[in-house]
């Protein structure tokens, strides 16, 4: 397993982003069920339960992290709009996974940070999300 890659900045529309990612000794059909079950799900979204991965569908997390489905594409990524229940702004979080020579890459994308505050609470919350990951799929 590799170590966790991150990639800060403002973009070009002047808000913030962040890209967070780690390879795992796994294939990629056990990454993405482990992801999108009820296990994975609440280790990276913070909702109990599996959402109905349907364009549209919004839900909200036992912290009160609001949630809208925008893309899933099995296999590859699933896009939400994502807004904590403390923030004035919505941002936009993909997750998404490939095949590496290694195993399997999985990156957390979130972009229209509000500002450098947000981005580095964020990019600490995705670090330690691929951390329990590892944990989740039991390759520690």
């Amino acid at each position: 397993m590799n170590g966790v890659t991150t990639t800060t900045g403002q973009s070009k529309d002047a808000d913030y982003q962040i890209l967070v990612s780690k390879t795992y000794a796994i294939s990629l059909h056990d990454a993405w069920n482990f992801l999108f079950s009820t296990d994975g799900i609440k280790l990276w979204l913070g909702y109990k339960g599996v959402p109905i991965w349907r364009k549209g569908k919004e839900y909200t997390t036992r912290t009160g992290t609001y949630l809208c489905i925008r893309v899933y594409n099995e296999l590859s990524h699933a896009r939400l709009t994502y807004k904590r229940k403390d923030w004035e702004n919505t941002s936009t979080l993909q997750m998404r996974i490939m095949a590496s020579k290694t195993g399997t890459t999985i990156s957390i994308q979130q972009e229209k940070l509000a500002d450098e505050g947000q981005r580095e609470e964020m990019r600490l919350h995705w670090e330690k999300v691929l951390t329990k990951i590892a944990a989740g799929l039991k390759l520690n």
